[in-house]
């Protein structure tokens, strides 16, 4: 409990220094007399950008928590099972076949692509004898690579690599009112991936064992594959990809807590939005008044702490 309170005073004090970060120059004393360009730049480009850092953070972490609960491997998440490569895919068959369509309707076709993109990663898996820790990610990376040849090769054919480019690199930059209210689709998904924890946390034990138990199996794991898909497909659209979250903060939480997915969901939720603020705070101050995407702070940082999870993970083994 100390640690999730520790998580918390350190989310809002991350969270008020991100809202004062920027080219125009906004102090806390300012709220009491804001002009109006203050009060635009608030209400418009940070307050809407924090939401959307937030919702990412905590909805990237848990949909990680619940694809390695679900596939028992502690390095599968939505970037090593090819399912935000498949949402790319989705997006690009939006742009080819429904070119004027809006938002939402790209979000269900990614969202569909990125649900059919991880059900063949599970299929897989069932078909995988040999389930070493490390070979079963590889997997996931080699079939996430063979569907983003498949996204590139028709996205060169017909000319739109530059659009399908905006997806390839998370970046919060162009989060303002009225571009990024569609990642809130995640809060009820969130919501709903609590409620079934507990029986994520029994499905992650085996089809045999949790059927003995009476849990339907196939029916959980396929609501958590939705949820999954469906979040995944919400951020990418709203900030693009965000490499290792839902990989390293899961995995940070269980060393301290365990695997139990219920008690796990609310400290990788602040955990996951904590370190994504800390990496969108690196970006933006390192070379400021530039900014550095979150996609390569992320990636930076986040493959760091994967190579030491993986040197951890081969040390206890032995």
């Amino acid at each position: 409990m100390k640690k999730e309170i520790l998580l918390m005073m350190v989310l809002v004090i991350l969270s008020i220094i991100s809202l004062f970060i920027g080219v125009k120059h906004i102090s806390p004393g300012d709220l009491l007399h804001l002009t109006s360009d203050q009060r635009d730049i608030l209400l418009i480009s940070r307050l809407p950008r924090l939401i959307s850092l937030l919702i990412a953070g905590i909805s990237m972490s848990i949909c990680g928590l619940i694809m390695q609960q679900l596939s028992q491997n502690k390095f599968v998440s939505p970037t090593t099972a090819g399912t935000m490569d498949s949402a790319r895919l989705g997006i690009l068959v939006s742009l080819l076949l429904f070119s004027s369509a809006g938002m939402m309707v790209k979000m269900v076709i990614a969202a569909v692509f990125a649900l059919a993109g991880t059900f063949l990663f599970m299929k897989l898996l069932d078909s995988i004898q040999f389930k070493d820790a490390i070979f079963i990610p590889l997997v996931g990376l080699m079939f996430g690579n063979i569907i983003s040849s498949i996204t590139t090769f028709f996205a060169y054919k017909h000319d739109l690599i530059q659009s399908i480019s905006a997806w390839l690199q998370g970046d919060f930059s162009m989060v303002m009112a009225g571009r990024y209210e569609m990642i809130y689709i995640s809060v009820p998904l969130m919501i709903l991936a609590y409620f079934y924890a507990d029986k994520f946390t029994l499905a992650g034990m085996g089809e045999d064992f949790a059927g003995s138990l009476g849990l339907k199996y196939r029916l959980t794991v396929n609501i958590g594959l939705v949820i999954v898909a469906l979040s995944t497909a919400a951020v990418l659209l709203t900030v693009g990809t965000i490499p290792f979250l839902g990989l390293i903060v899961p995995n940070i939480v269980s060393i301290f807590n365990g695997d139990n997915l219920k008690k796990n969901l609310f400290p990788t939720a602040l955990l996951g939005a904590v370190f994504l603020l800390i990496c969108d705070i690196l970006g933006r101050v390192i070379i400021f008044p530039y900014e550095i995407p979150i996609g390569l702070t992320v990636g930076v940082i986040g493959s760091g702490i994967f190579l030491y999870l993986l040197i951890r993970g081969r040390a206890y083994a032995q």
